[in-house]
């Protein structure tokens, strides 16, 4: 079975980038495809957010980006890590635009109906970018769902990936040092879920993140027994809760995803039943 990290950049919502991926991988047997979804990609700085990501787990990058100059940089930063990157439309469009005698119309997401469900998607997108990493938990109760878990323990991109399915997804990195505001507990309206992994390929995805960014790859960061307090901590705070859980270690985003959407709906179900 062979492993590659796909990573689908887009300046809207990343279906029709989502939809090409799968087709591609389809042609293929025995390979496992880890996706990393990044939408609504349309300034430098969250470009250079989603280039660490990146670098921490090197592989194919695909995009949609119709900004020249935030295109430019993709590639320039792409060439510098030696990661090969496609624009998945450039031979379909350049094709149109040779048969009409047309130039593209360079506006991000022009090719989406913009229907109520697309408008659902773009403020489930919006919420779930400025509600990362613990902030605003003032407007929790806002969020469908909100994602905990210690560090690395892919809270981000399983976020951006539920907000693309139109759920407002909030995400707290669980710290021992640092209790998560009382908010939390007393959430009423989101599904809280916990995200987990094994403390071997937490360390690991750690010290790959520490490598990225030049900075000293042996620290108490990722140290197995720190690791392993650490997860330790966060799955008592599960359990005290009564959270569901999540294991990251062997699924990809979009299993994880697919997996929290389906306690969701179980959840409304069950709530509709009560009623």
């Amino acid at each position: 079975m062979s492993r590659i990290h796909l990573h689908l950049l887009s300046d809207s919502t990343g279906e029709t980038l989502e939809n090409i991926a799968k087709a591609a991988i389809g042609a293929f047997e025995n390979v496992e495809a880890v996706r990393h979804f990044w939408p609504m990609v349309r300034s430098d700085l969250h470009l250079d957010r989603i280039m660490e990501e990146i670098a921490a787990n090197p592989g194919l990058v695909l995009f949609t980006l119709s900004n020249h100059q935030l295109r430019r940089r993709l590639e320039t930063r792409c060439r510098a890590l030696g990661l090969p990157h496609v624009a998945a439309l450039d031979s379909v469009t350049d094709a149109l635009s040779n048969i009409l005698g047309q130039e593209t119309r360079n506006r991000p997401g022009r090719k989406h109906i913009l229907d109520e469900a697309y408008f659902a998607r773009i403020e489930a997108i919006q919420f779930t970018i400025a509600h990362d990493d613990g902030v605003g938990h003032e407007n929790w109760e806002e969020a469908d769902i909100v994602l905990a878990g210690v560090s690395r323990a892919s809270k981000t991109p399983t976020s951006i990936y539920l907000a693309n399915r139109g759920y407002k997804t909030a995400n707290i990195p669980l710290v021992v040092q640092s209790p998560p505001p009382r908010s939390l507990f007393a959430l009423k309206h989101p599904m809280v879920v916990g995200l987990t992994v094994s403390p071997e390929r937490l360390v690991q995805i750690r010290r790959n993140r520490l490598l990225s960014l030049n900075q000293a790859p042996e620290t108490s960061y990722v140290n197995l027994d720190k690791v392993q307090e650490e997860l330790a901590f966060a799955r008592r705070m599960f359990a005290d809760n009564g959270w569901p859980v999540i294991d990251m270690t062997r699924r990809s985003i979009e299993e994880a995803a697919a997996a929290i959407i389906n306690l969701f709906n179980d959840r409304v179900l069950a709530e509709g039943s009560d009623a």
